[in-house]
């Protein structure tokens, strides 16, 4: 069997299990957490390792429920900052990838790392407004 295929029927089987969990988990915007993104379509970010998981921003709480996330990557994007944000955390150099801004689930969520700085915070909306 193909390997994407096989990594399909994986996460389509782990977001069941996901659909179904009934953990709660409490949030805010300004914060990363790893999150289960799955396997996805053309260039959407996809997650990476047994739960297909990535780094993701919050951007925006809706409720408990919702929330507007945007991916990241350890990959050097600084050559195109206009669709990436670089941050730095543990003397390493994150990106954040503005161009895939989406509305997930909080049943995605897995762990959370850190919380942005207002200051961070403010330059990745600012940035994220000049698309609107």
């Amino acid at each position: 069997m193909d390997g994407k295929l096989e990594n399909f029927i994986k996460w389509t089987k782990l977001k069941i299990r996901l659909h179904i969990a009934s953990n709660i988990l409490f949030f805010k915007e300004r914060e990363i957490w790893w999150a289960s993104l799955g396997v996805n379509i053309g260039f959407e970010q996809n997650g990476k390792n047994e739960t297909f998981e990535r780094p993701i921003l919050v951007l925006k709480k809706f409720n408990h429920d919702i929330l507007w996330i945007l991916p990241m990557t350890s990959k050097d994007k600084s050559e195109n900052t206009k669709y990436y944000h670089s941050i730095k955390y543990n003397s390493e150099i994150s990106y954040i990838i503005l161009s895939q801004l989406r509305v997930v689930s909080s049943k995605r969520l897995i762990r959370k790392v850190r919380t942005l700085s207002w200051k961070e915070f403010n330059e990745v909306n600012e940035k994220i407004k000049g698309f609107l």
